[in-house]
């Protein structure tokens, strides 16, 4: 009796129910549940987002401080009461649109603000930045209005006039009457944002001309026109063979002297 190829604790190489190498073998990328390698881009929009992210909530949190600020710098509306009505103490007056140039200059001050900050600390830019800019202001300024209209005088005219009493003046309460102030804020942002990129951004590099080795490209031939004698591909003019060992430079050929 003559022993066994295989010994019985190794399984043979040819058996087909056995399971297949990790990731080895034909057609083991396909098997379910293989793992695949992300792609280089997904690997580097990870981040980007993860920072967008980031950028979005400080700007959030900055609303904080432009609705503060808002409170403080704009101006009030003096009204007075005469136990009947309530009426404007200065008729004339400009400060109820002085309030939504305050909150507009406050907006454009903290976008160009927040948006050099970003491109100082992240200078190649890209989209979801200028995105989170864009939404991160504009969440920010609706959280500066009504924190400047929660904080600022009552909303109850009516009620303050009667606790302050007759012939009192009184402020008004703080409002935005042009909605469009808040997007003061996110196109301040984008644009300075841009215009910082375009400036100091990094460049492209400049493409470069191939070149054939050796020499310089030729110039290329109109389409239809013949082709230049010697250049490189063009068909060999009838009954100008090259003699081998002739000299290139049209001079007669020297060869072994005559005794």
């Amino acid at each position: 009796m003559t022993a066994p190829l295989t010994p019985p604790h190794q399984p043979s190489p040819h058996d087909p129910w056995q399971n297949p190498p990790d990731g080895g073998g034909p057609g083991g990328s396909h098997l379910i549940g293989a793992h695949h390698p992300k792609a280089p881009e997904e690997r580097a929009l990870a981040p980007e987002l993860r920072q967008a992210a980031v950028v979005t909530l400080l700007l959030i949190v900055c609303g904080f401080a432009l609705g503060l600020l808002w409170l403080w710098l704009a101006p009030r509306v003096p009204l007075i009461s005469d136990s009947t009505a309530v009426f404007l103490n200065d008729s004339e007056g400009e400060e109820a649109i002085g309030a939504d140039g305050t909150f507009v200059l406050l907006g454009l001050a903290f976008g160009a603000v927040s948006a050099a900050l970003v491109f100082w600390f992240r200078r190649r830019g890209g989209i979801a930045l200028v995105v989170a800019l864009a939404v991160g202001g504009l969440l920010g300024s609706l959280l500066a209005w009504r924190l400047g209209v929660w904080l600022g005088p009552t909303q109850d005219v009516v009620a303050h006039a009667r606790a302050v009493g007759k012939g009192v003046v009184f402020d008004a309460p703080l409002e935005l009457r042009a909605k469009g102030a808040l997007l003061a804020w996110p196109l301040g942002a984008m644009a300075v944002h841009l215009g910082l990129t375009g400036l100091f951004g990094p460049r492209d590099p400049e493409p470069e001309w191939g070149v054939f080795p050796g020499g310089p490209a030729p110039w290329p031939q109109a389409p239809g026109a013949p082709a230049t004698p010697g250049a490189p591909g063009a068909p060999a003019t009838p009954g100008t063979a090259e003699t081998p060992g002739a000299p290139e430079n049209g001079g007669t050929p020297q060869g072994p002297a005559q005794p």
